[in-house]
């Protein structure tokens, strides 16, 4: 049976710092989820399987073949999708052999079907392209479903996969889903698409502390993340009421000894009992409270870090939550109009076409379309950065937008910093209470955001836009789940939750959309787009 062990394996960055150590794990040919925050190491774990990274230390032992799924952030000018499949020579070959310039040696190792099978393989994964194609040409979701082809092509035992459903539309999402629900071999999927990791078999989280396996999909997972927060909070409970204990005994110790010290001194006082013996009376009772002074400081040290260990867990493992203040706007109220807008960069050939809407607060509105259907001309028109070719559009409530770089913030200031700029009138102390409910406590809101992880960054800009006294009463988002680990996704969606102005959201991520409570949908679809 094909397998993959990892005995003792560990993995350090060039400048030495480490991120994963002693890693034990046996995988079949089982579809397994790998999750984990960003930065502890699922993508470096994936490259040293796949032999593109030597460990530190440890052993990989590979009973099969693997493929690892290209990542198509940047291809080369002449690159083809002949190439991606490594098929550039023998489909050249079949060309000289049909224009009579093959030798007949070179006919013996001709691949007759190859061309085909290509072209069969695209197919199946929802892609109508020739083998001359160039990558260029593809859109990024078009060339991620090629790299999946080409990666499953040879029927691997084990396929590795990081993130392939990253920067994909609907379809794109759904061709890889299925085509992951009807593979019937090993993969190793690093990805934050919940709806993806609901077809795995395992899941493995990946953490500072080593990787731990849950049999089950993400639901299920999630179901055991569940009570394991369950018995942290009563573990936590346990260790309270332990402490507490230690303390009331600790008390009616201080109190007993007391009253025998009160009680010795006034027998010493009478003067009938001899000063060596009062003395020797006095060592003993001194010797003997400081044992006990030791040993009820050593039990109360040991309890509260019980208590400090058990409370550190739930944190871990506890959801996110965030109140923010109300924004005051009335239900029934419009918020956004279009009014047959026509709009695009060329006005011989507009992207968006005679569109109608409107957005009422607080409605909750996803726009949705394939790629290319005029999602970000939709937020550059809201926005006010273009004008409509023809039509009229309105915007009557304050609004805040959050791109996908979150370019309200500025990159060299803090946190701190970021926050008071944008909520000018909050004072010291609200400011970093409401940061600290967006998880940057103390120190942590002098960060300069240049230094924040994409989730960090999201989670920030959220805290500086929604946790003023006054919130914009309209928030649009422009794919905010791209990029960040599920940690960051679910606090995301917490502060969108606790969010009551209207939200208009542009996304793939169905998951994520039914957790922020989505109502509604514009669905784009190029030149000829109808609300609805």
């Amino acid at each position: 049976m094909p397998s993959i062990t990892l005995f003792g394996l560990s993995w350090s960055k060039p400048d030495g710092e480490q991120v994963f150590a002693d890693l034990e794990l046996a995988l079949g040919p089982e579809k397994v989820g790998l999750v984990g925050r960003n930065g502890v190491g699922k993508t470096a774990l994936l490259n040293v399987i796949a032999g593109r990274v030597r460990p530190s230390a440890g052993t990989v032992i590979i009973d099969g073949r693997i493929a690892f799924a290209r990542q198509m952030l940047q291809v080369a000018a002449d690159e083809t999708i002949a190439d991606l499949f490594v098929a550039r020579e023998a489909i050249a070959l079949l060309q000289r052999a049909e224009k009579g310039e093959a030798s007949v040696e070179e006919l013996a190792d001709a691949d007759w079907t190859v061309e085909e099978r290509i072209v069969a393989a695209l197919a199946h994964i929802g892609l109508e392209a020739e083998t001359n194609t160039l990558l260029t040409q593809l859109s990024g979701g078009q060339r991620t479903r090629a790299a999946l082809a080409a990666a499953t092509f040879s029927e691997p035992d084990f396929l590795l996969l990081d993130e392939p459903t990253n920067n994909l539309d609907r379809d794109g999402r759904r061709a890889v889903i299925d085509f992951m629900t009807g593979w019937r071999n090993g993969a190793i999927i690093v990805s934050h698409d919940r709806e993806l990791l609901d077809h795995a078999d395992t899941i493995i989280e990946l953490t500072s502390l080593g990787a731990k396996r849950y049999g089950g999909n993400w639901s299920v997972y999630q179901a055991i993340k569940g009570v394991e927060l369950e018995a942290a909070e009563q573990n936590l409970a346990h260790a309270q009421k332990a402490s507490d204990e230690i303390d009331r005994k600790a008390q009616l110790i201080t109190e007993r000894r007391d009253r025998r010290n009160a009680a010795g001194a006034k027998k010493g006082g009478k003067g009938d009992m001899p000063r060596i013996l009062l003395g020797k009376r006095k060592s003993n009772a001194e010797a003997t409270r400081g044992k006990g002074v030791q040993l009820a400081e050593r039990q109360r040290a040991e309890a509260l870090d019980a208590v400090s260990a058990a409370r550190a867990r739930i944190e871990v493992l506890q959801p996110f939550s965030v109140r923010l203040p109300p924004t005051g706007l009335p239900a029934g109220r419009q918020v956004l109009a279009f009014d047959e807008v026509t709009a695009g960069y060329d006005p011989a050939h507009p992207i968006i076409q005679d569109l109608s809407f409107s957005l009422m607060g607080p409605q909750r509105v996803a726009l949705v379309g394939p790629n290319g259907s005029g999602k970000t001309t939709f937020l550059r028109l809201v926005a006010g950065e273009i004008l409509p070719f023809q039509g009229t559009l309105s915007v009557t409530v304050p609004f805040a937008m959050l791109d996908q770089s979150v370019g309200i913030l500025e990159r060299d200031d803090t946190i701190l910093d970021n926050f008071r700029r944008l909520n000018p009138g909050a004072t010291e102390n609200s400011c970093r209470a409401t940061l600290a409910s967006f998880r940057f406590r103390a120190d942590a809101t002098l960060q300069p955001v240049g230094t924040l992880s994409g989730g960090q960054v999201l989670r920030a800009g959220l805290a500086c836009v929604l946790g003023g006294a006054s919130p914009p009463s309209l928030l649009i988002l422009d794919e905010p789940t791209n990029h960040l680990d599920i940690d960051s996704i679910e606090a995301v969606e917490a502060g969108l939750l606790a969010y009551d102005g209207a939200l208009l959201v542009v996304s793939h991520d169905e998951t994520f959309l039914a957790n922020i409570g989505v109502d509604r949908r514009i669905e784009l679809t190029g030149p000829a787009e109808k609300a609805r």
